[in-house]
């Protein structure tokens, strides 16, 4: 019989009540899906516009309401999925879909709300964006989420290469291209393996946080494809705590 592999180091973190806005796109349900894993998280909750039936243990619909109401924490994380594609039913037309340029108001109502650590998905358009700011600040929006007093924030790039529609604002076009994860890594015929992964790397992110030390840390698309292509988890999460070492 081969021998058991060793521990990963998200094992040994403490387990951590997570929260995701967006649940209800491609990639934001994948996440939940991933985040719900047992074992990884001491709750996990996801923020609703309408009433949802939870049916799964350790699974919470959470009002949006909830945001703005005193009492105890409901999250110690929040991770916030921006994308442009959704599932076409009713089930996941539940789910909050955060606005890119309200993302100063969202992070502030976490704040208040007890969440301490922040794990953003931004677009990275090189068409759109300099080069420089891959690892660096790509706005206003991102400098004001930055300078709330949150334990960790992150902020994850994943890598498009689709060009601009012709008479669309910059903004638009940000909004529009919002997370084409369709294209970030791998040929579109796998395109369910793409973003099942991009879910692991995000979900094992947030998991490594709390040994991480506090601040705000922006990965670039590079770094989570390094991470992405080695087959083993453990080198895998290696990777990506020294990416959010380097400040």
């Amino acid at each position: 019989m081969s021998p058991s592999a060793p521990p990963s180091a998200t094992t040994l973190l403490p387990r951590q009540r997570a929260l995701v806005v967006g649940a209800g796109g491609v990639l934001g349900s994948a996440l939940l899906a991933e985040a719900l894993v047992a074992g990884r998280f001491a709750r996990v909750a996801a923020l609703v516009a309408t009433p949802l039936a939870a049916t799964l243990d350790g699974f919470v619909a959470l009002p949006e309401a909830a945001l703005d109401a005193p009492g105890a924490a409901v999250a110690d994380i929040a991770f916030v999925v921006f994308e442009r594609d959704r599932h076409a039913n009713g089930r996941d037309e539940a789910f909050v879909r955060p606005d890119p340029l309200a993302l100063p108001a969202l992070a502030a109502r976490l704040l208040a709300a007890g969440v301490r650590r922040l794990v953003v998905v931004v677009p990275h358009a090189p068409a759109l964006l300099p080069a420089a700011l891959a690892q660096g600040f790509a706005s206003q929006t991102e400098h004001a989420v930055a300078a709330l007093d949150f334990e960790h924030c992150v902020f994850l790039r994943a890598a498009q290469g689709a060009t601009p529609q012709a008479g669309r604002s910059t903004v638009e076009r940000l909004v529009g291209w919002w997370l084409s994860q369709l294209r970030w890594m791998i040929p579109a015929p796998q395109a369910a393996l793409l973003t099942a992964r991009l879910a692991q790397l995000v979900v094992t992110i947030g998991r490594l946080l709390p040994a991480v030390p506090p601040g705000t840390h922006v990965l670039a698309p590079e770094q989570l494809a390094d991470a992405a292509r080695e087959p083993d988890e453990n080198q895998a999460e290696i990777k990506l705590a020294a990416a959010l070492a380097r400040r």
